[in-house]
């Protein structure tokens, strides 16, 4: 599972509509690849090496056109206490996890886009709220494999 790193790639996807929505996520799709990585200048340029040239090597994984990238967003607006913002990351990747073999390629990503009522989750990394969170998530990503396009 390849996983969206540049803020670029985010605006991109995040600009388009959700694809599907739930009560406190949202998933966005983009059918594009990420961003090429942006990488330092070589520091020294050589001419030609003393050793054979190099045997070849097949496409990375990683740049393959036909992955599926992976992004998450929780705001600290929704969950103030990183004990559940990384309780809801965690739910997001494993919801994403086990669907991940039949997401179609392209840049998706998973945001929380309300947080959950303090009065029915008192404690921030309470076994309700991680089930809550799953149920919520399988739903929202079961109905967004479902609305291909």
């Amino acid at each position: 599972m390849a996983r969206l790193v540049q803020a670029a790639d985010f605006q991109r996807v995040l600009g388009v509509p959700a694809r599907e929505r739930s009560t406190h996520f949202a998933v966005h799709y983009l059918k594009a690849g990420p961003s090429p990585a942006r990488t330092r200048p070589p520091t020294a340029v050589a001419d030609k090496l003393s050793t054979d040239t190099p045997p070849s090597c097949p496409q990375l994984v990683d740049d393959s056109p036909a992955a599926a990238w992976f992004g998450w967003v929780v705001p600290k607006r929704h969950a103030r206490r990183a004990v559940t913002r990384t309780l809801i990351k965690r739910q997001m990747r494993e919801a994403v996890r086990r669907l991940h073999p039949d997401l179609p390629a392209g840049l998706w990503v998973v945001r929380l886009r309300q947080g959950f009522a303090l009065r029915d989750f008192p404690s921030a990394g309470s076994t309700a709220l991680r089930v809550a969170a799953r149920r919520e998530l399988d739903g929202l990503m079961t109905r967004a494999l479902r609305a291909r396009s």
